[in-house]
């Protein structure tokens, strides 16, 4: 596996070591030791989740807050998407950039964004199965978002937002510059 900085200090792109042959392929999507040797984090991950979405579904931008935050390790086991972290770490130097990247299942690339940062994707297949590791359960209590459309982030999410599929709940994230974080 080969790991690579982004812009953003902490969110990393994450690249496994595939062997092909005349049956398949096959890698190690994941192995503690050696994302921990590699990251140089001591990230211990505690739930996965997985989500089937159709065509032009954003989901996002979701954050928890303190003591809820979670790093995750996110990857596409069918499909393409758009996936896109935001820092919103009050002290750091990129707070309010965002990074993002495709992930697809033929590209097989993670994406680990530590704690500290908002997390959203938009699915660019017709149909797309995400996956992703956690380091802290989820709490319903601790749910944190910011608008998918903020224009102080400026997102390209590549689709035409009109068409956009967008849970009720996330049409009605606050922008970044109103969200109180600790």
């Amino acid at each position: 596996m080969q790991v690579f900085e982004t812009p953003i200090k902490g969110l990393l792109v994450i690249q496994p070591t595939i062997f092909n042959d005349s049956r398949g392929y096959f890698f190690e999507s994941f192995n503690q030791e050696k994302f921990n040797n590699l990251t140089k984090t001591n990230t211990q991950f505690v739930q996965d989740n997985r989500a089937f979405s159709s065509f032009g579904v954003l989901r996002g931008l979701h954050y928890q807050n303190n003591p809820h935050a979670q790093a995750k390790l996110v990857s596409v086991l069918h499909g393409k998407v758009l996936d896109v972290a935001v820092d919103i770490r009050p002290n750091s130097e990129t707070f309010g950039k965002h990074f993002s990247i495709e992930l697809s299942a033929e590209n097989k690339t993670q994406l680990f964004v530590p704690r500290g940062f908002a997390h959203g994707y938009v699915v660019l297949s017709d149909t797309a199965e995400f996956f992703y590791k956690c380091d802290n359960f989820y709490n319903k209590n601790a749910e944190g978002g910011i608008a998918f459309n903020d224009p102080q982030l400026n997102i390209d999410w590549q689709i035409d937002l009109s068409k956009a599929i967008i849970s009720d709940k996330d049409l009605v994230n606050p922008s970044l510059k109103s969200i109180s974080l600790d």
